[in-house]
């Protein structure tokens, strides 16, 4: 067991606190998809602390923060961020999809996957968010400045 990971399970603890307190002040048909979410996203960080504990009666307890830095590639991880960042911007101002497809061709150019699982991997997560969230749930995600 690493004490880093013990940071992990509490950020996600603290994530499925949050939620469930946004949960709890939706209208009650809409509180049960999300409720089924965050009681999932529970027991999975309940399995993975029972797992490291367990793991530490038999292997010990290690730092872990040489092993989180060690493959470490700011060449790769600013520019990521960088795009993360004008993400934010562009959902802003043109909207989910367009910023999201932009964010995806951008990303997976800069590391160089092949042109056609370009193409593939944008048009399936696409295809999924618009068939969960707007057709499924009827969620509607942000149109932009300019589209509105």
């Amino acid at each position: 067991m690493k004490k880093t990971d013990l940071g992990v399970v509490g950020f996600m603890y603290a994530v499925c606190i949050m939620f469930l307190a946004m949960t709890l002040n939706l209208k009650k048909e809409a509180q049960t998809y999300p409720l089924f979410i965050i009681v999932l996203l529970f027991l999975l960080t309940t399995a993975y602390l029972i797992q490291m504990l367990i793991s530490a009666k038999k292997k010990g307890v290690t730092s872990g923060i040489k092993e989180i830095f060690a493959d470490f590639l700011p060449k790769q991880f600013f520019p990521i961020l960088a795009m993360i960042i004008g993400y934010l911007v562009a959902m802003y101002l043109v909207g989910f999809y367009i910023s999201t497809v932009l964010l995806m061709i951008g990303c997976l150019v800069f590391l160089k996957v092949p042109k056609w699982q370009i193409v593939i991997t944008t048009l399936v997560i696409i295809g999924l968010v618009y068939g969960a969230f707007t057709m499924f749930l009827g969620v509607k995600l942000p149109v932009g400045l300019l589209f509105k």
